[in-house]
């Protein structure tokens, strides 16, 4: 149950070709974390004003979250999937930038 409560060892999903299908890429940080560094043509909506800023991402578009580690992003992709969204978390955003 730990396992599936936390999406480890679930379905692997290849974020490089969602990226290259045009995958929206969201930055839940802080907007002084991401100015310190960001994944390029990334968005910022810090995870505690998500909820309130949904109409900012496409709905017809996959959607990639990030973060510093991957926790925040992993809320905000719990978020994202009760409103409709195709999304899938990214962890770090560095691993994200590098995927890029």
């Amino acid at each position: 149950m730990f396992k599936t409560l936390f999406g480890i060892g679930g379905p692997k999903v290849d974020l490089r070709e969602k990226i290259a299908q045009g995958a929206t890429i969201v930055d839940v940080r802080s907007a002084d974390e991401f100015r310190s560094g960001h994944v390029s043509g990334s968005i910022n909506i810090p995870l505690d004003r998500l909820q309130g800023q949904l109409k900012k991402i496409d709905k017809s578009k996959p959607v990639i979250t990030c973060c510093r580690s991957g926790a925040r992003s992993g809320m905000a992709v719990d978020v994202l999937k009760r409103a409709g969204f195709d999304v899938y978390n990214g962890g770090p955003w560095t691993s994200v930038n590098y995927l890029k």
